[in-house]
């Protein structure tokens, strides 16, 4: 596969789909070719729209997050979902969810796998199973003698992906290569970001 450095290639690059009469394997995974055909009609008309009516300016995502009296977990609300964040049963939490850390890789997992979906959809690729899996390191010594400077964040992030297709190795390595140059969580992680904050303070009785 040609080396195409760091989310250098383009999301139109033409990927050949499988010859007909390939024969079909065994599918771990029924229905997700069948899914990725119905992504890429949806695909295809969101794009058409977008030609249509081209957007102004840029989306604005919201996430917020309350924690909760006497449990203290945290409720994250995003549109008209909510995911619940909660510490393990020895750090005074429930465990009724994961962490944050965990959530993060969660995110990663989800966009990555999102990704091989739209671009195997649009190049019309079958791929009968799909996962991805992603692991980091989390350093419990910091702060103690010998771990002054151990990263405070999750580290050593690694991720693994795991596919079923009839499609040819060739095919496979340049949708994984679109796949890592257009996976915006990825590219979160990957490039420098600037994130600003603000602390608004209402008083309350003592």
């Amino acid at each position: 596969m040609t080396d195409t450095g760091n989310f250098g290639v383009p999301a139109d690059a033409v990927l050949i789909a499988d010859p007909p009469g390939l024969p079909a394997p065994e599918h771990p995974n029924p229905g997700l070719r069948q899914y990725l055909a119905h992504k890429r009609e949806a695909l295809l008309a969101l794009e058409a729209a977008a030609e249509a009516n081209p957007p102004e300016e840029p989306i604005v995502v919201r996430a917020h997050t309350v924690a909760e009296g006497r449990s203290g977990i945290r409720r994250i609300r995003i549109r008209d979902h909510q995911i619940i964040s909660d510490s393990p049963i020895d750090f005074a939490g429930y465990d009724l969810g994961p962490g944050s850390p965990e959530i993060q890789l969660g995110v990663l997992s989800s966009c990555l796998t999102h990704i091989f979906e739209i671009t195997a959809a649009r190049h019309e690729i079958p791929l009968d199973a799909l996962r991805v899996e992603v692991r980091a390191e989390i350093e419990p010594r910091r702060g103690r003698a010998g771990f002054e400077d151990a990263p405070v964040e999750p580290h050593n992030i690694r991720y693994d992906v795991f596919l079923t297709s009839p499609a040819p190795a060739e095919q496979i390595d340049a949708l994984y290569a679109i796949v890592e140059a257009q996976c915006p969580i990825l590219a979160l992680l990957t490039n420098p970001q600037t994130i600003t904050g603000s602390l608004t303070l209402t008083a309350s009785e003592a």
